[in-house]
């Protein structure tokens, strides 16, 4: 739904990566199994550039359950401005080393929105990720087939790259990301095609990480549309604690 032709379509244009929400490990037990899980605060939760709380506070939270032979499940969920006021994630995947210091990651995650009606999108991503001298980068791509209740025959895809550089001797990492989404839709564009990025700083201190960035896209700024949808320019702070 991702509010959801807004930015379902609009920033996907349809609805990985996030990508899948990054967690810290908790200790493994001897059967292999990691389980793992977050809470986060964030002054606007902005979905590939999009806003889904309506340019409000936001909370979020989940867990996962990892097996070390790679294969790994787990939810996700947040406040959001539309629907029901609630956004639960399901995912799912296997992730691997293929060479030295290189990751790859396949998977697909479900977005549901309870107490509304044919409104969930089902998404595969596929990801690669690793060190590049200081940095470390992830570059992938998910789409959300058309045919689904929520989508029609619309479908759309997105491709993303995002960067981290550590500051040595400090908790600081410097971040950065761009995203490209294409869509059959037109919404998000006029050619169904929006570009979002954003640039910031984030510190870590034992089971606390806070973050400050600077999101935008490219999103049409006729008739005040960019703004009316959140894809506007925007500083977004984070506060979570990983268990």
């Amino acid at each position: 739904m991702k509010t959801l032709v807004r930015a379902c379509i609009g920033a996907l244009v349809a609805a990985t990566a996030m990508s899948t929400p990054a967690f810290a490990q908790e200790e493994e037990a001897s059967d292999g199994i990691t389980i793992s899980g977050n809470a986060t605060v964030v002054s606007d939760y902005r979905f590939r550039g999009f806003s889904q709380s309506n340019e409000e506070a936001a909370i979020q939270g989940g867990f996962s359950i990892s097996h070390d032979s790679g294969l790994y499940v787990g939810t996700w969920g947040s406040s959001i401005g539309f629907a029901n006021g609630t956004e639960i994630d399901v995912f799912g995947g296997y992730s691997t080393e293929v060479a030295p210091g290189l990751t790859a990651d396949i998977g697909a995650t479900l977005y549901l929105y309870p107490g509304t009606s044919n409104s969930s999108v089902i998404e595969p991503y596929f990801s690669v990720s690793g060190d590049l001298g200081p940095a470390s980068i992830k570059t992938g791509i998910a789409w959300a087939p058309g045919g689904q209740d929520s989508l029609g025959d619309d479908s759309g895809v997105y491709i993303y790259t995002d960067a981290g550089v550590a500051i040595p001797s400090t908790p600081f990492t410097l971040n950065g990301h761009i995203g490209f989404a294409k869509s059959d839709s037109f919404l998000g564009g006029a050619d169904g095609e929006v570009i979002d990025y954003s640039v910031g700083v984030s510190a870590s201190y034992k089971m606390l990480t806070g973050s400050v960035a600077y999101v935008n896209t490219d999103a049409p700024k006729a008739f005040g549309y960019k703004e009316s949808v959140g894809a506007d320019g925007a500083v977004i702070f984070t506060l979570g604690v990983s268990f």
